[in-house]
């Protein structure tokens, strides 16, 4: 990260991260709109698939325990949060993979994935960092593969217009929720 790049950990201060969790699930329907776009990503046996700032890994857990024969890799950039979500992988008997990076420089190789899925986190990037972002989880998934997004719906952007000049194709809004802290939006692009 460059030094004019500020990092802003999950609920905006480093020190609310270990109730991260917590107060998710008490300001939206987590449980519903994860399952839902695990749902949405059609995620079948062999797949290989990224979730993209995992955070706490819940999104990244329940694709694995929907689809245990798929391979799923987590990323975030914050080590204190992939702690957290490394012990709840361990409770949960999920074999998923986490890594420590950046969304918008993903440490993967071209095409090295089938989905690609992100929750709550594009809206935590700049304009700038997130095109670099799309552009990136195009770059990682494979022809024919997906991308899966649940985040705030901002009123000054429109994300399938980002995802477009991205390269990605067929992309809309699937679907929405109503939560305390703004309107949650789900969405998904295919790379051609």
């Amino acid at each position: 990260m460059r030094k004019d790049e500020k990092y802003i950990p999950a609920l905006n201060f480093d020190r609310l991260t270990p109730l991260y969790d917590t107060v998710v699930r008490w300001l939206m329907p987590e449980s519903e709109f994860k399952g839902r776009l695990v749902e949405q990503a059609r995620v079948r046996a062999g797949h290989r698939v990224l979730d993209i700032g995992c955070g706490t890994a819940t999104l990244t857990i329940l694709a694995k325990q929907a689809h245990p024969g798929a391979e799923v890799f987590g990323l975030d950039g914050d080590p204190k949060i992939l702690e957290i979500a490394r012990r709840k992988a361990a409770r949960a008997g999920a074999e998923i993979t986490l890594r420590e990076g950046l969304s918008f420089r993903l440490p993967f190789a071209d095409e090295s994935f089938d989905r690609a899925l992100s929750s709550l986190m594009l809206h935590h990037l700049t304009p700038a960092n997130k095109q670099l972002t799309l552009a990136e989880a195009r770059r990682v998934l494979r022809p024919g593969g997906e991308l899966h997004v649940a985040d705030f719906r901002k009123h000054n952007e429109s994300l399938p217009e980002m995802m477009g000049r991205a390269g990605f194709e067929q992309a809309r809004e699937c679907g929405g929720y109503r939560t305390l802290l703004g309107r949650l939006a789900l969405w998904q692009a295919r790379r051609p």
